[in-house]
């Protein structure tokens, strides 16, 4: 019974891992796309001091935004991902664990659609 409890922690841990890799994935993609949209912004406003018209260049812009959104479904999945495979080894082994990648999973998925929304709602007019 020992080593079954051991396989079945070792099991969560792993999963918990995978769980982190999907966080790491997702974290990057958040920020590169954050980076990629706000760097196109701010070459807009100086290109409008300078006179000069940037406003058909939206593609580096939508792809900002896409990974962005990327970002979110990525952590999003892994969230799914890691709940799916705990409850699964919950059902057949009684065990208690504290999840604080899960915990950090969420958090950061939770910022990053307050940011994705943010910034749409700032492309469409409504936000400052």
């Amino acid at each position: 019974m020992d080593s079954t409890m051991m396989a079945v922690s070792r099991t969560v841990m792993a999963a918990d891992r995978s769980l982190m890799a999907w966080v790491r994935t997702g974290l990057s993609l958040i920020s590169f796309g954050f980076t990629i949209y706000k760097f196109l912004e701010y070459a807009r406003e100086e290109a409008k001091a300078s006179g000069k018209d940037l406003s058909g260049a939206s593609s580096p812009e939508l792809v900002g935004i896409f990974m962005l959104g990327m970002g979110v479904i990525s952590l999003v999945f892994g969230i799914i991902e890691n709940i799916q495979n705990v409850k699964l080894l919950t059902g057949q082994y009684n065990f208690r664990r504290t999840r604080y990648a899960l915990f950090m999973a969420v958090i950061l998925s939770i910022f990053g659609l307050f940011l994705l929304l943010t910034i749409l709602l700032r492309i469409i007019g409504v936000g400052p």
